[in-house]
């Protein structure tokens, strides 16, 4: 079975991110545990974790089916070790916040190399901040996302993703999150079903679809192996909507969330109802 969602507002507490994902017809969602944009956020207390509880089971999604994602700020590549250090702790604080609120997964960017060293060195701090956060947490998986390998952003080729995995101390707290419009621009093409069941296949052999723990469902602004980020409607884009029905009738993904980063969060509602429409 599939579960569709977007990412949600938390706009004034976590705890309201749960019935806007309701008020959308979602049955899984994302959101920020915090301020996506700031370094530190205030600890979460008894009664917002209660709360967001209470309100995750009044809208009967379940825990699995939620996806937070970390600040943008984190960059567990960076070049210079005190940044990186300042991010590491911002990341394993989202990891914790992600326990407490009973949430079993933390999607992130990986990292980038700032054009100050090599892709292979950056990949190799990215992949020590990953083991520290892990030691230093429990029951929370790493989701690495997938990204289009604009500027030095690193993760936009399956073998950084492999790298990374094959390089962890615990396989078992670490999954990807593929987002559509990423795989795109970084050159994957999805667009036929030749096209989307060779892409798949070179996934699967690379990375391996045991670790696949989340997509974001985005339509593309850009061309095919643009690099370029920026994503569009379903159906607006030039990934175009036969993808998407190739996704909702591929078994590979059922039971994770599907998560709409669409540009236009006045017809998500719209766009969950097209996506389960396309179910055979």
């Amino acid at each position: 079975m599939k579960y569709v969602g977007a990412h949600v507002s938390a706009s004034g507490g976590v705890f309201n991110a749960p019935l806007n994902a309701k008020a959308i017809g979602a049955k899984a969602f994302a959101l920020f545990t915090k301020n996506q944009r700031q370094w530190k956020a205030k600890p979460l207390d008894e009664e917002t974790i209660t709360l967001f509880k209470k309100n995750l089971e009044l809208a009967q999604i379940l825990p699995k089916h939620v996806l937070p994602h970390d600040s943008y700020l984190i960059n567990l590549g960076h070049p210079e070790e005190e940044k990186r250090i300042k991010s590491l702790d911002a990341f394993i604080d989202e990891l914790e916040r992600c326990d407490q609120l009973g949430l079993d997964r933390l999607n992130y960017h990986p990292g980038s190399h700032l054009n100050k060293i090599s892709t292979e060195a950056c990949l190799e701090r990215i992949s020590n901040s990953m083991n520290e956060a892990i030691q230093k947490t429990k029951n929370v998986k790493l989701v690495i996302e997938n990204t289009a390998g604009q500027g030095s952003n690193l993760g936009f080729k399956f073998e950084h993703l492999a790298y990374l995995i094959e390089n962890s101390i615990d396989k078992e707290r670490v999954g990807v999150c593929i987002d559509t419009c990423h795989m795109f621009t970084a050159g994957y093409d999805i667009r036929s079903r030749e096209a989307y069941d060779q892409t798949w296949a070179e996934f699967d052999k690379i990375v391996g679809f045991e670790y696949l723990m989340g997509m974001h469902i985005n339509d593309s602004k850009p061309d095919l192996g643009s690099h370029v980020d920026r994503h569009d409607s379903l159906g607006k884009g030039k990934i175009g909507l036969d993808a998407f029905r190739f996704i909702m009738n591929d078994e590979r993904m059922d039971d994770i969330p599907l998560i709409l980063e669409t540009i236009d969060d006045s017809i998500w509602a719209e766009e969950i109802k097209l996506l389960y429409s396309f179910v055979e």
